[in-house]
């Protein structure tokens, strides 16, 4: 597991768009007066969504200034949760579960795909600017394991050629589908068997 890095090259400032600033002062409204700092895990994301993808230096400062709190400690929140990124992952981020059950399912199949057809290393940028990928802990879809996370997508049930096939589809720009590549709804037993084994009368 890689340690998350900030990136050494950083915009000089950074401020919201009219759209996620409007955004922004809606969730902060949600919170009793006194309390709008709880709102720094939101605006971070709002933040990287913006941003391609990634939170700089310049974000944080201004989300302390935004939220009147102190800028170590949109820092902190910043550089503790996964969830963030503090450097620039490419259009398309790749976040592979390798936690027990995705691994004994085949997790690391999954992570050599990405070591050939996106970079050898994590955390960099595909030669075409287009993709980057990491490893990641748990994110909670076990039973559909292995699976990826493709920024805001899940990808279940996967195998080495399955991944490749979504490679190829988002490098000729088109949207891969998310979901289940096996066929299943949500987490419904395989071939969608409703009772158990022993009951045949059930």
């Amino acid at each position: 597991m890689s340690i998350k890095k900030i990136s050494k090259d950083q915009p000089k400032s950074f401020k919201f768009s009219q759209i996620n600033l409007d955004a922004a002062n809606k969730i902060i409204s949600n919170y009793p007066e006194g309390k709008q700092q709880s709102a720094v895990m939101a605006l971070l994301y709002i933040a990287q969504k913006q941003n391609d993808n990634w939170i700089p230096l310049a974000a944080m400062k201004y989300i302390a200034k935004f939220l009147n709190m102190p800028y170590i400690k949109v820092y902190e929140v910043a550089t503790f949760y996964s969830m963030y990124n503090l450097s620039p992952v490419g259009k398309y981020f790749f976040q592979i579960c390798t936690t027990t059950p995705c691994m004994l399912r085949g997790a690391y199949d999954l992570v050599d795909v990405c070591k050939k057809r996106i970079s050898k290393n994590e955390n960099k940028i595909s030669q075409d600017g287009n993709t980057s990928w990491i490893e990641v802990e748990c994110l909670g879809a076990c039973v559909n394991a292995p699976m990826i996370q493709i920024n805001e997508d899940y990808f279940e049930d996967l195998n080495a050629k399955k991944l490749e096939k979504i490679i190829d589809q988002i490098k000729q720009n088109e949207i891969p589908k998310p979901g289940s590549y096996r066929g299943r709804i949500n987490t419904e037993p395989e071939n969608i068997r409703k009772t158990l084994l022993g009951n045949k009368n059930a």
